[in-house]
């Protein structure tokens, strides 16, 4: 890789879900690295689906040597699987990981008790050329992750930090553009912990890093500025996208009619329209638009006296993952008895710093000249904010 850093992780290319949740129609990678130095380093297992290949490549780089350090950056088991078999494969070997982590090993692998090193913030480890500064990451996105950094190579190790969903095939990784990939992986997995992803970046600022090496996901060396840069903007919750987001849930299709309608309305404006129908995508994919945008419609069918429940499952996700500082316009249907719009606002005032515009639309089966005038006030009211 650089230096005598050398990659050994593995890609599942089989795998249609991420942390059984998240899909990944290109796979997904398991970073770990090798440092070879007068004391090897091994920074990170992978994943018990593709132990074989990293327990291989890991013997070839070995080649007969014996790693004096495992570092642990990271106890969620897509990196951590392999951690058993390698202290029964060396045990002579020196566990090292943060306090926290070393609190909860045995929860995952009540047999590794012995040889483990608990680092706290600053502390380092010599390997000879190399040197390892260990940095304290909680809750970014549990609270026992740390990363390293390498002064020699002027490489952060950042654990789930920086990564992205798809796999890194020998080619190089699967999708050249980083950015898309790695706001729906940031808002899905670290959304929710914006001030300890601040406090890292806080920490990273006073470092020379040329090279960033993820847990997940490609290397980065040509673009550690832009990750950076992303990274400060989505853990400040600060919308990137200036184009109106869409996201409707219909049942028989009357509600994506008017949605399709509206979105007609903005580009007679010149104005972008980014429409996703929430019954055939995954809320992943929605929660990283929401996020994205400024402001974003709401369409939603009533069902059951309450929500239709795909706009319910996004409502539920941006809750969990902090959604804020965002406007937010709405649309509602009910054949007799519309009761989406009031579902959707009691959902969205858990949130912080919501503005619901006015009017709310309410829609009885399909537009008529009452809904069609609330419908052009909303239109205004949007065109305004922006």
């Amino acid at each position: 890789m650089k230096n005598d850093i050398i990659y050994i992780g593995a890609s599942d290319s089989s795998s249609f879900l991420f942390e059984n949740q998240y899909p990944v129609p290109n796979g997904m990678a398991y970073n770990s690295y090798l440092i070879p130095d007068d004391k090897i380093a091994v920074i990170d297992t992978v994943d018990q689906r593709v132990s074989k290949i990293w327990q291989k490549k890991l013997d070839q780089q070995l080649n007969g040597k014996k790693p004096s350090y495992l570092v642990i950056q990271h106890l969620e088991p897509d990196h951590s699987a392999n951690i058993e078999w390698f202290v029964n494969k060396y045990p002579e070997t020196t566990l090292v990981c943060s306090i926290k982590a070393a609190s909860m090993l045995q929860q995952f692998y009540p047999s590794v008790t012995s040889n483990i090193q608990g680092v706290k913030e600053g502390d380092t480890l010599n390997l000879g050329k190399h040197t390892l500064t260990f940095y304290m990451a909680p809750m970014v996105h549990w609270p026992e992750v740390m990363v390293c950094y390498e002064s020699t190579t002027k490489s952060l190790f950042s654990a789930d930090a920086f990564g992205e969903f798809g796999a890194v095939t020998d080619e190089g990784f699967d999708d050249d553009d980083w950015t898309p990939g790695a706001r729906r992986y940031y808002y899905n997995i670290c959304g929710k912990y914006g001030n300890p992803v601040q406090t890292l970046l806080k920490k990273a600022s006073s470092l020379d890093i040329e090279t960033i090496f993820p847990l997940h996901g490609p290397i980065h060396k040509d673009d550690v500025a832009l990750c950076i840069e992303k990274y400060l903007k989505w853990s400040s919750y600060t919308p990137e996208n200036e184009s109106i987001f869409i996201a409707y849930a219909s049942i028989h299709g009357n509600t994506e009619t008017v949605v399709r309608h509206f979105s007609e309305m903005f580009k007679t404006k010149g104005l972008k329209v980014d429409l996703m129908d929430l019954s055939h995508t995954d809320v992943s994919y929605a929660v990283a638009e929401a996020f994205d945008h400024q402001i974003s419609i709401l369409a939603s069918s009533s069902y059951d006296a309450g929500l239709f429940p795909p706009m319910e499952n996004l409502l539920h996700h941006l809750q969990s993952k902090a959604f804020n500082n965002r406007t937010i316009g709405l649309i509602e249907n009910g054949s007799w008895a519309p009761s989406a719009g009031r579902v959707m606002k009691e959902e969205l005032g858990k949130m912080k710093n919501i503005t619901i515009l006015e009017p709310m639309v309410t829609i009885k089966s399909t537009l008529n000249d009452t809904s069609e005038k609330q419908l052009n006030e909303l239109f205004y009211a949007i065109c305004n904010s922006l």
